[in-house]
């Protein structure tokens, strides 16, 4: 496990873009969990994160501000609030959270078919088993 994690830290460190914003680490969280899960309130930022409902309130204020985040009562139960990422919102996450294409298409290149094959493989069964242990 030393050797993957050291590993990633190295690829993401080459290959990562240009910070485009000031953004904090915990906004790019939240924002990543609106990305990836369905139907994220404030209170499960507030579970997701163990932190009060008040203080995820605040977070989701300033992301709402930034215009990187949109509010919308649910058609099913007025009282429930869906949190939504806005156009920007995507940008700003995929500028903080993926790696550089150009970078990332130059070091592919330096690969043979068959290993560019097996990093797609091996990155795409990693994620997988990363989706089980999430919710665990």
């Amino acid at each position: 496990m030393e050797k993957l994690n050291e590993c990633f830290t190295s690829i993401y460190y080459y290959l990562h873009p240009t910070q485009q914003q000031n953004i904090t680490h915990h906004s790019v969280r939240i924002l990543q969990l609106i990305q990836k899960e369905g139907g994220v309130t404030v209170r499960k930022i507030a579970d997701a994160f163990q932190i009060s409902h008040n203080t995820a309130s605040e977070h989701i204020k300033k992301l709402e501000q930034q215009g990187w985040v949109m509010k919308e009562r649910s058609a099913e139960d007025q009282r429930v609030v869906n949190l939504t990422l806005s156009e920007l919102g995507i940008k700003v996450v995929k500028e903080n959270t993926e790696l550089d294409g150009e970078k990332l298409e130059k070091a592919f290149a330096r690969l043979s078919t068959e290993e560019q094959k097996h990093v797609e493989e091996a990155f795409h069964l990693l994620s997988e088993a990363a989706k089980d242990v999430y919710g665990n």
